[in-house]
């Protein structure tokens, strides 16, 4: 990838002599035809020159169905054999950015939008910050060089309208609703919280530092270290001076900056308001007032009076639709006659069904009386026998 002072950049790179010194292996030396591979990805669109992509005036995916002269006369000169094509071991010094890898890095860093508010202050950003918010957000948790952030901030704006920038501040859209150029307000409420950002970090270094000061001179005094320890203690009370100051001035920001986000929402809430009250008037404009909706009403009624008048009338004309009430009543009798017929069959059923079940339980009455007679004769019996053997002899009568 294409070096950019200390970072190297993960969107875009050198392509040259080194490019191909870089690519060189050990074993099968260096890529061949690596020059016609890099046409053919610019070809594709799957690279395109630094300078082009920054200063193009429409989205990249904008293609246009008729060619340039330009490419015309490029085209001509491949048939020929004449062009950047005749010789494709031969590297063309350029910077390319891959769009592929653009496309992932927008990726990333809308999905950390996503995550984030979206009041007004939130979303404004001066370019450092912006940099210094968003260099940290790919996936591989790779560092986004400055170079990377501008290419971001150009795709974002042109190809994936989501924000809008200039030199110094950068405002991220509200979803759903169109970009909006930057204004004075925008850049001052940035600066602020860039203020607010660098503020907080200078009173959590200077806490730090003076914590670090107070151990360093007790490990001092312990190890009777005095100069030392005293020349510690008075660096802390002067990073204690200066913690106070700071602290008071990010106190200030803090409260500006509340007061800030309190005066944007209420702006929010009054144009929503504004908006809703245009919404109304429009829809009861369409209705008419109250006046229009007491008409409307009133000439439904009379529209539903005119189609009874007219189903009455039609009724009147045709004599087919005239009821004879003699047919009725006498349907009605037939279907009264089936219905007794229906019920007076159903009663001779039912008769029937209990006139059967009172015949079995006689039958099986009679058959428990014809059996019991039976019976006692044989219990008379042998009562009988039993008396006769409890009887006295009349032997034993006599001896007694």
């Amino acid at each position: 990838m294409d070096k950019t002072g200390a970072q190297s950049s993960h969107l875009a790179f050198t392509s040259g002599n080194e490019l191909g010194t870089a690519l060189r292996h050990a074993k099968y030396g260096r890529p061949l035809a690596l020059g016609a591979v890099i046409q053919d990805a610019v070809d594709k669109g799957d690279l395109i020159p630094i300078q082009q992509f920054k200063n193009a005036p429409k989205s990249i995916y904008s293609k246009s169905w008729v060619p340039s002269p330009w490419q015309v006369v490029n085209w001509g000169l491949r048939q020929m054999g004449v062009g950047g094509s005749s010789n494709t071991d031969k590297l063309a010094v350029g910077n390319f950015v891959v769009v592929a890898n653009v496309e992932h890095a927008a990726e990333a860093l809308l999905s950390r939008l996503s995550d984030m508010s979206t009041s007004l202050t939130s979303r404004l950003y001066t370019r450092t910050l912006f940099e210094e918010e968003f260099a940290n957000c790919m996936p591989d948790s790779s560092v986004l060089s400055s170079t990377d952030i501008s290419l971001l901030l150009t795709y974002l704006s042109r190809d994936k309208p989501v924000l809008t920038f200039d030199n110094n501040t950068v405002r991220i859209s509200t979803p759903g609703s169109a970009s909006e150029p930057i204004n004075d307000t925008d850049a001052r409420v940035a600066s602020m919280r860039s203020l607010l950002k660098t503020l907080e970090s200078k009173v959590a270094a200077l806490t730090t530092q003076i914590s670090d000061l107070d151990r360093a001179a007790r490990i001092c005094v312990s190890e009777k270290r005095l100069e030392q320890a005293k020349r510690h203690l008075r660096s802390k009370k002067a990073c204690s001076e200066v913690l106070t100051q700071r602290s008071a001035a990010l106190e200030k920001v803090e409260q500006a900056f509340t007061s800030i986000e309190t005066a944007a929402d209420n702006v929010a809430i009054v144009s929503a308001m504004r908006d809703s009250e245009a919404v109304l008037r429009d829809l009861n404009a369409q209705v008419g007032g109250a006046m229009g909706a007491e008409r409307v009403s009133e000439d439904l009624r009379t529209q539903m009076d005119v189609t009874e008048d007219v189903r009455m009338a039609v009724e009147q004309a045709n004599p087919a639709g005239v009821v004879d009430e003699g047919d009725v009543e006498e349907e009605f009798e037939a279907m009264e006659r089936e219905a007794r017929e229906k019920r007076e069959q159903e009663e001779a059923k039912e008769r029937e069904k209990k006139e059967k079940e009172e015949a079995e339980r006689t039958a099986e009455r009679l058959k428990e009386l014809d059996s019991k007679p039976l019976v006692e004769a044989k219990k008379g019996y042998n009562v009988s026998q039993k008396e006769e053997a409890e009887k006295p002899s009349e032997d034993h009568i006599i001896a007694e």
